[in-house]
């Protein structure tokens, strides 16, 4: 089983619809895929789940994160080992929480006891992880995929910590080179604690995360396509040429020398691009299943329905990447 985080610190990237489309290409190629909604706006929840089934998740008998981890965060016990929630054939999901961010401060406030080898302080960090390979163990799942949210507080350290990889989305603007600026600063001080936390663990009996993610590549996302050869429009191509400096010096330079970083053929780290859907997302979001599963039965009319269609083709290559690290 491998964990892959979608994560930048910058927000409206179209993280969560990159995650829900890749997602359903790799189960429908035949992989067993998980669907793990770390981020407490829960977007990926509410794009998968009727709302009969995220207030069923949301109950004190539910699946959802939170009660997963919720006596951890009450002190009062362990980790719930709860089966996620069946999405559709090679695909579940574990449902987000809006109480999930009441998380955050335990994680915070245990930190420095975590490095200095606490048992109860490494027990609350690690337990989104441990929450999350439980899970992903009751669904068999062999691929599972994280939606992070757009920050660098302690709820992404302690996810990303137990992720294998992960995958960047960008946007070909000014603020996703600005985002990119402290993560890979962020990501190396938080292998440094990590590894400092291990080395004080003592005990037995607690699978704690290594925080050795490897970035696996960017992703372009949300550019208007034109017959350029960089595909884009002038004004987003400016900024798109400088997407690839900026992760390289950022986040490639920086996570090298810590051996996190995957070695592939793709050109300066991008994975690819992934042209602006733009009215296709509503009827997506409406019928609750990717553009590319969209029909006339869901409102689409004439050219969107070919163009919902073929729309699988730009996720695909991602997908195969993914199935192949």
């Amino acid at each position: 089983m491998k964990a892959i985080a979608f994560f930048n610190n910058k927000g409206g990237v179209g993280k969560t619809t990159l995650l829900y489309h890749v997602a359903h290409v790799l189960a429908e190629d035949g992989h067993s895929v998980l669907m793990v909604d770390a981020d407490s706006q829960c977007n990926l929840t509410a794009y998968t789940l009727s709302e009969k089934q995220i207030e069923k998740a949301w109950e004190d008998t539910g699946n959802s994160i939170w009660r997963a981890i919720e006596p951890v965060a009450r002190t009062i016990g362990d980790i719930r080992n709860r089966a996620p929630t069946a999405v559709r054939t090679n695909l579940s999901i574990l449902p987000g929480d809006l109480l999930l961010s009441e998380f955050e401060d335990l994680l915070g406030e245990t930190w420095n006891s975590a490095k200095g080898g606490s048992e109860a302080a490494l027990r609350a960090q690690s337990a989104l992880h441990r929450a999350v390979i439980a899970t992903a163990e009751k669904a068999k799942a062999t691929i599972v995929l994280i939606d992070l949210g757009p920050n660098l507080g302690a709820l992404n350290r302690a996810m990303l910590s137990g992720s294998d990889y992960f995958v960047v989305p960008v946007a070909p603007d000014l603020f996703s080179i600005r985002g990119t600026e402290n993560l890979g600063s962020k990501l190396v001080k938080w292998r440094r604690e990590w590894d400092q936390a291990n080395a004080a663990w003592t005990g037995s009996g607690l699978d704690l995360p290594d925080g050795k993610a490897k970035f696996a590549g960017f992703v372009t996302q949300q550019h208007n396509l034109r017959n350029t050869s960089s595909g884009m429009t002038q004004g987003w191509q400016l900024f798109g040429s400088r997407i690839e400096g900026a992760v390289q010096e950022n986040i490639v330079d920086p996570l090298t020398p810590l051996h996190q970083v995957v070695s592939h053929t793709s050109p300066g780290f991008e994975l690819c691009k992934i042209p602006n859907l733009h009215s296709l997302i509503p009827y997506s979001l409406e019928a609750r299943k990717p553009v590319f599963l969209c029909t006339s039965a869901d409102g689409l009319k004439g050219a969107h329905i070919e163009k919902a269609r073929d729309s699988r083709t730009q996720f695909e290559p991602l997908a195969a990447t993914l199935a192949g690290l």
